[in-house]
């Protein structure tokens, strides 16, 4: 008889703990309505930095400067050509296969993959690197290949190449940092290699 009623005991626990669970669950969706978002406001809102995924995170800062900005001209205003720079951006970092070698004097990458990756690089990395040109502590050359492209980076200063080698492929096509006024020129509709 004990065994009974301690195992009713259970079930009514159990069943009283599920539907605590569930109602806790069901207000989940409720913080997630974007009306009760805008709802909430405030100083908490404005706290957060980062609005999700990366492409996502750019675009939506772009708008908020386009929108605080009386001056947009929303004729020339082209979104949709800094996401598709965004989708090879994130393709360049995830999707490219770089070996490296080391030169006495710095580094020579080469960088491959899919189709659409060898397009990607043959796009970005001679544009990134006319930027790089503009640390004069380096020597910067871009060649295609078949395959896809080469970047090859020396210096005559033993530190430079330090930092070249360092830094890497990856790294070189993050340096110099232009990327923020690179995007909002893109997105404005200007021709954004031409700073």
């Amino acid at each position: 008889m004990r065994l009974r009623i301690s195992i009713a005991v259970l079930l009514m626990f159990s069943a009283a703990a599920v539907a605590i669970a569930q109602t806790k669950h069901s207000r989940h969706g409720e913080r997630n309505d974007h009306n009760t978002h805008r709802q909430i406001g405030g100083a908490s809102a404005t706290a957060l930095l980062e609005p999700g995924q990366g492409a996502f995170a750019a675009l939506s800062e772009i708008v908020r400067v386009l929108e605080a900005d009386a001056d947009t001209d929303w004729s020339s205003v082209d979104l949709a050509g800094l996401r598709t720079h965004l989708v090879d951006m994130d393709r360049l970092v995830m999707a490219s296969v770089v070996s490296e070698e080391l030169l006495p004097n710095g580094l020579r990458a080469m960088a491959t993959g899919d189709l659409e990756t060898v397009e990607t690089l043959r796009r970005m990395v001679p544009a990134h690197a006319r930027q790089l040109t503009h640390d004069g502590r380096w020597s910067v050359a871009v060649s295609e290949t078949a395959e896809g492209i080469v970047l090859q980076v020396t210096s005559d200063d033993p530190d430079v190449v330090k930092r070249i080698r360092g830094l890497g492929f990856f790294g070189l096509m993050a340096s110099q940092d232009h990327h923020r006024e690179h995007h909002l020129m893109m997105a404005l509709g200007k021709d954004a290699h031409a700073h």
